[in-house]
């Protein structure tokens, strides 16, 4: 699938607001220690989304109640959806000095699921990357070669994958983080499509 980026200029997904607040001290910090450890942008990239997959659990996976939608939220209280998760994922590799382009996808499996696409450095197209979490029949992998979600869209089922690469996350995702006072109201705001 070719993925469409919503807004024209790479500049746009560089950015930070209010949901993917790449200059937040903890974002910072956290992005900071990544790169310290990591060779090069990709290795570092790996790292980001590693350290978003497997030590931020996904809210719904872990039972937690909270719900969390700007990336230093996410960071700082360690809980998620998919959504919040993505916008983590966003800041720290957006708020890297050099910068990796980073946006926001979805797909429609009955309800919205986020993930995010990155355009490393030397690699013309956007890879989807996804770092919901994994557990047992969920083993997504960081590949920008071969995509390796948590899930696939079945389009005999009328799934689908939205190929837009969005610059920030579209309202309808923004406003049922924002508008739930937790996880259990957030089950019933989730958009069915954007």
């Amino acid at each position: 699938m070719e993925l469409i980026q919503e807004v024209p200029e790479t500049a746009a997904y560089l950015a930070a607001d209010e949901v993917i607040d790449h200059e937040h001290p903890l974002v910072r910090e956290t992005a900071a220690r990544l790169r310290a450890e990591a060779s090069d942008a990709y290795a570092y990239a790996k790292a980001a989304f590693e350290f978003v997959r497997d030590t931020i659990p996904h809210s719904y996976d872990s039972g937690d109640m909270r719900v969390t939608w700007r990336a230093s939220d996410v960071l700082g209280q360690r809980t998620g959806i998919c959504y919040a998760k993505a916008h983590a994922l966003a800041a720290l590799l957006r708020g890297l000095a050099e910068g990796i382009p980073t946006g926001m996808c979805y797909q429609g499996l009955g309800v919205i699921h986020g993930l995010v696409a990155v355009k490393l450095p030397g690699h013309e197209t956007w890879a989807r990357q996804d770092p919901r979490g994994n557990k047992p029949g969920i083993d997504a992998q960081f590949s920008p070669d071969r995509e390796q979600l948590a899930f696939t869209a079945r389009t005999e089922e009328g799934e689908t994958d939205y190929p837009t690469v969005y610059a920030s996350p579209p309202q309808p995702v923004l406003k049922s983080l924002q508008e739930a006072s937790g996880r259990g109201q957030l089950w019933q705001l989730l958009p069915t499509a954007l």
